[in-house]
């Protein structure tokens, strides 16, 4: 029998805490819309090709608003109750669309936010919506949007949503005859998509775990909030991949490492209550990885976690005596074990899962599966008589490349996970399996580093990601001051969840000036709101400079490829 190189494709799937604090509006939709286009989506493919096995990951605060939007959604269509999402709610009825210029402006902004190319442009009806609006703003004239009807904004609401329903929404018949209906949508209608939307949201987490206990797929954790754990732990971690990058004047993170513990904590209790079962692996946020984290995740049982090519490279180059061996791609399809510790460690190949996250969408899909496939079998070729002990590590996003891509992904996705099913020298693997089935190289030693070019630079280091840092031990200082006055049980619940979403990895990520100035901004906002959340529950006021902008100067709002949210794993 054909010894097969063994094949990991793993999809991460996370959202930051979009509400205001833990209980106000959300500040921004993406959760739900991700859910109708994406996280379905992903589970339909999966459904459809049985003969496809993937990793799939969750990040435990996006489990959390699936479910919240599931019971809102509920609430709305049962008792008509009010929901935390503004733009639900326009479409319910339960929020009107009245004459206030700024509240209007707000509607369209929010409609304007999906892929011109693959989400506007192939629905005329919409796209006209927008062009009507846009002539309107191009004026600099948004008092002109007091003239249109209630109607317009109705009618651009439900096209937007439309336009978010992925390629297995599509399939539903309710929602081709609301694309199919030339306009001005009635109130039953508008009752009709969120029916649908709720419809989609109660299964998702189901499905996946359905998908897991047929065995198809693996299914994995990210810490709680999406912090990055090698910096909660300590800010040394920089040391070997950002040498000469500034630190927060203000030191370490207080007591991170006890953060990080609750982070991981956390993690496998809501995972544990979502799907039945403890994970084996843990995606560590943004494929952050160091020594410390590495014993961390052996202390909760974890079997594997993994991180990208660049931490491959920096840790090679640390550990590796001779120096013409670092860039041997070979040992990147291995396994990899720290010494004295257990868990696998495995390395994404940068170049292949960034062809899937950024250049198959300008490709013909089935010409685009072809190459993919045939790089598989040069590496297959490549490791001849080691193939046996070789895995070749994808993961990316599994939500943020689709939009760029014709119809979802739809054919793309369908036709590779055909092809790589039947690949004679492939055998789908997951990680789980692979690291009881490959041999491990044994590592002194990990540069600490990311996916994202094997360093820790989209979070730390830079004049205004270092400034939230020092925003950030502020408001922890405050917090464990709060904490030695022995609150109620149930107060000291809060402050440590609300605390957990400040940390998360997302609000640092957008700082800078390689993002869209309008994302800075949102990010920039949601992030002070959070921690002016925290300082409100440990009942202190919310310092001043809460009030002032982390990024003084936002840029203007000019495409940046994948608007941010996924970055390549190399320069």
């Amino acid at each position: 029998m054909m010894t097969r190189l063994k094949f990991v494709l793993c999809w991460h799937m996370h959202q930051p805490w979009y509400r205001e604090g833990l209980d106000g509006d959300y500040f921004l939709p993406w959760v739900y819309l991700h859910a109708m286009k994406d996280y379905s989506d992903m589970a339909w493919h999966l459904e459809n090709n049985q003969n496809m096995r993937v990793v799939v990951n969750f990040s435990p605060i996006l489990l959390e608003q699936l479910d919240d939007y599931t019971n809102q959604l509920d609430s709305l269509l049962t008792s008509g109750t009010k929901t935390s999402e503004p733009l639900l709610n326009y479409l319910s009825g339960t929020k009107s669309i009245d004459q206030d210029i700024n509240a209007r402006l707000q509607i369209v902004k929010a409609c304007r936010q999906a892929n011109y190319a693959t989400m506007i442009e192939p629905y005329p009806e919409f796209a006209n919506l927008v062009r009507v609006a846009d002539a309107i703003l191009d004026k600099s004239s948004p008092a002109e949007l007091g003239y249109l009807s209630e109607d317009f904004f109705l009618d651009l609401l439900m096209r937007y949503h439309l336009s978010w329903c992925g390629a297995e929404l599509k399939t539903d018949p309710r929602i081709q005859a609301l694309l199919n209906h030339p306009g001005y949508y009635s109130h039953q209608q508008r009752f009709d998509l969120l029916k649908v939307i709720h419809e989609c949201l109660e299964k998702i987490i189901p499905r996946y775990r359905l998908l897991a206990e047929q065995s198809q797929i693996e299914l994995a954790v990210s810490p709680y909030s999406h912090p990055i754990i090698p910096l909660l732990n300590t800010f040394d971690n920089i040391k070997c991949c950002q040498p000469d990058a500034p630190r927060p004047q203000s030191g370490d993170y207080p007591a991170g490492d006890i953060r990080a513990e609750w982070q991981i904590a956390k993690a496998v209790e809501v995972f544990t209550k979502y799907f039945g079962s403890k994970p084996k692996g843990i995606w560590s946020s943004e494929g952050s990885v160091s020594d410390d984290s590495i014993k961390l995740f052996e202390n909760y049982g974890f079997t594997w976690t993994a991180s990208g090519q660049g931490v491959w490279r920096n840790s090679r180059e640390k550990n590796e005596c001779d120096k013409s061996k670092v860039e041997d791609k070979r040992l990147l399809f291995s396994s990899y074990q720290l010494k004295d510790h257990t868990p696998r460690i495995f390395f994404r190949d940068d170049g292949m899962s960034d062809l899937i996250g950024f250049e198959y969408s300008k490709r013909d899909p089935l010409e685009a599966v072809r190459e993919f496939c045939h790089n598989l079998r040069n590496i297959a070729d490549f490791m001849a008589d080691d193939v046996a002990d070789a895995v070749v590590s994808i993961v990316l996003d599994g939500e943020n490349a689709w939009e760029y891509f014709a119809d979802n992904a739809k054919v793309f996705l369908d036709h590779l996970y055909k092809r790589l099913a039947a690949e004679d020298p492939i055998e789908l693997k997951t990680f789980a399996e692979c690291a009881s089935e490959v041999p491990a190289y044994k590592m002194q030693s990990l540069c600490a580093g990311s996916w994202v070019y094997g360093n820790f630079a989209a979070w730390i280091g830079q004049k205004e990601k270092n400034h939230a840092w020092g925003l950030l031990i502020a408001a922890k200082q405050a917090y464990d001051e709060f904490v030695k006055s022995a609150p109620e049980p149930p107060k000291l619940a809060q402050a440590k969840r609300q605390l957990a979403i400040c940390e998360s990895s997302d609000w640092f990520w957008w700082f800078g000036d390689y993002n869209p100035g309008n994302s800075i901004k949102d990010f920039d906002m949601l992030y002070r709101k959070q921690l002016q959340a925290l300082y409100q529950i440990i009942q202190k006021t919310p310092p001043a400079i809460l009030q002032e902008p982390i990024n003084k100067i936002y840029l203007k709002d000019d495409f940046v490829e994948n608007a941010g949210t996924m970055r390549r794993g190399a320069n």
